[in-house]
């Protein structure tokens, strides 16, 4: 994992420019902020990393720090812990985007981490929005990235569409 201090950060980008900001933005979550109404370091950190769909070398540099803030409280941590990286690997297949070769081995092993995270997490309460975050990252996870990406879309409302279209087709 990229070190929080490392010089390697100006050298990365994000949607932005120079990735300098983001190790403090990054250190920030130690704490577990919640992302809820767009807190910081939260909607820097979307903005930055993963802006309209768009991924960035700094985007795959960040998920392994926010994946080791999720584990220290996977109980606590809210669900913008679990969505962002699942969201950053969607955007990354989505859109053929490269991982920087000197970050691709923490970027991946990374996300191997999710599954157990998921499970850490399954005792306390999950509403909705949680439970689509946390399926999505387990996808994201085990390398299907269209289906963490349909997840994230799975409100019970369009479940309930998508069934009756399944069975009528």
């Amino acid at each position: 994992m990229l070190s929080l201090d490392n010089p390697r950060w100006s050298e990365l980008q994000h949607a932005y420019g120079a990735a300098a900001d983001i190790p403090a933005l990054l250190k920030q979550l130690a704490d577990l902020p919640s992302s809820e109404n767009d807190n910081e370091p939260w909607f820097s950190i979307w903005s930055a990393l993963a802006h309209q769909g768009d991924v960035y070398s700094a985007s795959f540099a960040a998920v392994p720090h926010v994946i080791d803030a999720l584990a220290s409280a996977p109980l606590t941590a809210d669900f913008s812990y679990f969505q962002f990286p699942a969201w950053v690997e969607v955007c990354r297949a989505k859109n053929g985007v490269s991982v920087p070769e000197d970050i691709a081995l923490a970027y991946f092993e990374s996300l191997s981490r999710l599954p157990a995270l998921v499970a850490a997490a399954a005792s306390r309460q999950w509403d909705e929005g949680f439970l689509r975050c946390a399926l999505s990252a387990f996808a994201a996870a085990k390398g299907q990235p269209a289906v963490a990406e349909a997840v994230l879309e799975l409100s019970p409302e369009v479940a309930g569409e998508f069934m009756e279209w399944f069975y009528e087709r």
